[in-house]
C-alpha cells in the first residue's frame, strides 16, 4: 500500500469467525504489524491484482498471432469511423 500523510478517516467494519480472526492475529504478530494495518495492506494489495486483472488479458499463442495479424492488416476506409471523428466530441459543447 503506498505510503500517505492522509489521515485514515474511512471507516471499514468486518466480522470474522474465531478462527479466522486467531490466523489473523497470528500472521500480524507475525509481519510485525498492527492487526488493522495487516488486513488492510492484505485487501488493498488483492484489490489492487483484482483491478490490474481487468486490463491484462492471457490469451494462446494462436490468439496472439491473430491479433497480430489484424493489426498487421493494410487499413481500410470505415464510413462510420470516419464520421464519428468529424463530430464534436460531447464534453467539448457549450
Amino acid at each position: 500500500m503506498p505510503a500517505t500523510s492522509t489521515a485514515r478517516t474511512a471507516r471499514l467494519g468486518l466480522r470474522a469467525t474465531p478462527e479466522q480472526e486467531t490466523v489473523l492475529r497470528r500472521a500480524a504478530d507475525v509481519a510485525h504489524k498492527s492487526l488493522t494495518d495487516f488486513i488492510l495492506d492484505a485487501a488493498y494489495q488483492a484489490a489492487e491484482q483484482t483491478l490490474l486483472e481487468q486490463r491484462l488479458f492471457m490469451v494462446s499463442g494462436s490468439q496472439y498471432q491473430a491479433l497480430l495479424e489484424m493489426l498487421d492488416r493494410p487499413e481500410s476506409d470505415n464510413s462510420g469511423l470516419a464520421g464519428l471523428f468529424l463530430r464534436r466530441p460531447v464534453w467539448a459543447k457549450k
